[in-house]
This record gives structure tokens, C-alpha cells and sequence, in this order.
């Protein structure tokens, strides 16, 4: 990991969602911080700041440097509220972490190898993926800001499931722990190409058909015709 993130607040001392309205009106964004046996405390952090760093794909799988006036801790964010309509971070949460605890952390899937995939490159299908980011658990000094998922040699309908992902040492994806094999990412004709092919197949196959009935009314006219010259 070799970017560093540091998040600077002050206690918050005023609360109630009235308080929040009227801190929000001021340009901080109301938090909290908890975990590692310490209390949790209430805080504030400036809201173009945060709202800056979570921009950032980094910021959510890093740990972060929470200063609270002076005094750091380490932490990890696990729980953001947004504004539906605007652009604006509403309340965010943070995890204290320690050394030689586990922590469970969601980080984003890296897919790699597309464009050189047998199924996309000369089968004609598209790369579908079925998860954007996986829950992790691991010790602090573990965690990766991402997992990279190589599909350059899957084929036409071939799927990469959790099982398959390469992960670092000392890291466990939460859902196989869980015996959740879910798929990743698969390849497959899109569906609009299906449909026309199989459009095309059944009028083939329609007009085969009405040919088949013409030419079995022909022989029953041919039939007719040698029936009256007989007469």
C-alpha cells in the first residue's frame, strides 16, 4: 500500500439530528469512531476534506490515519451514509484497528486480461461480472487495496468463481469461509446476438417448412393429374 490517508477531526460535543443539520450547514460532517476495546467517541471531520478522499477507490481498503486533534489512531472505514439527491456526505464510520486483531475490510476486484480472452477475442462473447468488490479478512499489515481477476484465458461460457481468485498471503475472502463459492465474472454471447441468431434459425427453418409443404402439394397436383389421364 504506498498511498497514506490521514483524516483530521475534533470531538463533537453537540447532539441530536438538529445539532447534525446545523453542523452539516457549517461544512463538517458528522462520525463516529469505535472498536479496540476503547469507548466510542462522536466526532467531526470537514466535509470537502473526506468528500475529496473518497474519491479516491484506495480510501475504502486503506488503512487510514484518523488524527483527532493531535492524537492518531488507525483505522479503517466501514460505514458511509450519502445524501440521495446531492453530493454530500452525510455521516461516516470508522473502525479502530490494532496490530494483532483481524479486521474484515471490502476491496474492490481489478479484472485484467479481457481484451485476450479465447471467449472474447475470437468467440465473440462479453466479459459479464457478477461481483465489483470482496469482503477480506486479515490481519492490518495484510490487507491489499485490491484483488486482481485474470479472465485472459477463460473461453465462451466459461465462469471464475471466488474459489479461483489468487489472494495474498495471509488473506481470506469471508464468503468461501462461509462455503460461498459465487461466481466473479463469466463470458457469453450478449443476449441481443442470441435472440437474432435464433430469429434467424427459426425462419430458416419456417421457410424450410413451407417449402416442404409446397412441394408435398405439388406431388399431390402431379398425383391428382395422372389419376384423371387414367380415367
Amino acid at each position: 500500500m504506498t498511498e497514506k490517508f490521514v483524516v483530521a477531526a475534533k470531538p463533537r460535543e453537540a447532539q441530536g439530528t438538529g445539532a447534525s443539520r446545523r453542523l452539516r450547514r457549517t461544512g463538517w460532517t458528522p462520525a463516529i469512531v469505535y472498536g479496540a476495546n476503547k469507548p466510542p467517541q462522536s466526532i467531526l471531520v470537514e466535509h470537502k476534506e473526506i468528500y475529496r478522499q473518497m474519491d479516491y477507490e484506495a480510501f475504502y481498503s486503506h488503512i487510514l490515519t484518523l488524527d483527532i486533534e493531535g492524537q492518531q489512531e488507525e483505522v479503517v472505514i466501514k460505514a458511509v451514509q450519502r445524501h440521495p439527491a446531492k453530493k454530500q456526505v452525510l455521516h461516516a464510520d470508522f473502525l479502530r484497528v490494532q496490530a494483532d486483531q483481524a479486521i474484515r475490510v471490502r476491496v474492490p476486484l481489478h479484472f485484467e486480461g479481457e481484451e485476450i480472452a479465447p471467449g472474447v477475442k475470437t468467440g465473440g462473447g462479453v466479459a459479464e461480472h457478477m461481483l465489483n468488490e470482496v469482503e477480506v479478512e486479515c490481519l492490518p499489515r495484510y490487507l491489499p487495496e485490491y484483488l486482481t481477476v485474470d479472465i485472459s484465458k477463460l473461453e465462451l461460457d466459461d465462469t471464475l468463481h471466488l474459489s479461483d481468485l489468487t489472494v495474498p498471503e495471509g488473506v481470506e475472502i469471508v464468503e468461501l469461509k462461509h462455503e460461498n463459492d459465487a461466481g466473479v465474472v463469466s463470458i457469453h454471447v450478449p443476449r441481443i446476438a442470441k435472440e437474432e441468431d435464433e430469429e434467424e434459425g427459426g425462419d430458416e427453418g419456417e421457410a424450410a417448412e413451407g417449402d416442404s409443404e409446397q412441394d408435398d402439394q405439388q406431388g399431390d397436383d402431379a398425383e391428382g393429374d395422372d389419376d384423371a389421364d387414367k380415367s
